[in-house]
């Protein structure tokens, strides 16, 4: 039977150390793990309220459509009718909230543009890519096409 408990110095090494990891793990698991996460599933409850106090700086496609009635009849029917106006011009809440003074901003085409058709092989076929130092000599995209609806002028 002694030679059963011959290691038993060894295995309370053993379980000291595991149960300094478990310990460990208890301790900095309370410390990082923030208040209210996990009760609803893998998220933090307080995330939504916290997201909700947030100012808006998005407006959206229909508060730009009930002014702008020119681009909306421009872009029916265009390669860019699915594309969102603040893809292109930025956050809008606070233009689409006061016009008068605060301006909705003029994108550099050279700039804009090129976000989306730059050539890329992930990108299919069929999705118009311009590689600049080929296409336009140096000129802005809107010298040739109209940005709402892209057909060649």
């Amino acid at each position: 039977m002694s030679h059963f408990f011959k290691d038993t110095e060894h295995l309370l090494r053993m379980a000291g150390l595991f149960a300094a990891g478990v310990v460990g793990f208890v301790v900095l698991r309370a410390i990082f793990v923030p208040a209210g996460f996990g009760e609803l599933g893998h998220f933090r409850t307080g995330a939504l309220a916290d997201n909700q106090s947030r100012p808006l700086v998005f407006a959206g496609r229909e508060a730009c459509e009930e002014c702008h009635d020119e681009v909306v009849a421009l872009r029916k029917g265009g390669a860019h009718a699915g594309v969102g106006c603040e893809a292109c011009h930025g956050a809008l809440a606070a233009h689409a909230g006061d016009p008068a003074t605060v301006q909705a901003r003029r994108p550099d085409p050279k700039a804009t543009c090129l976000i989306c058709h730059l050539p890329n092989a992930a990108k299919p076929t069929s999705f118009p890519q311009v590689d600049p130092s080929e296409h336009g000599d140096g000129q802005a995209c809107t010298s040739c096409h109209r940005p709402h609806n892209p057909k060649v002028q």
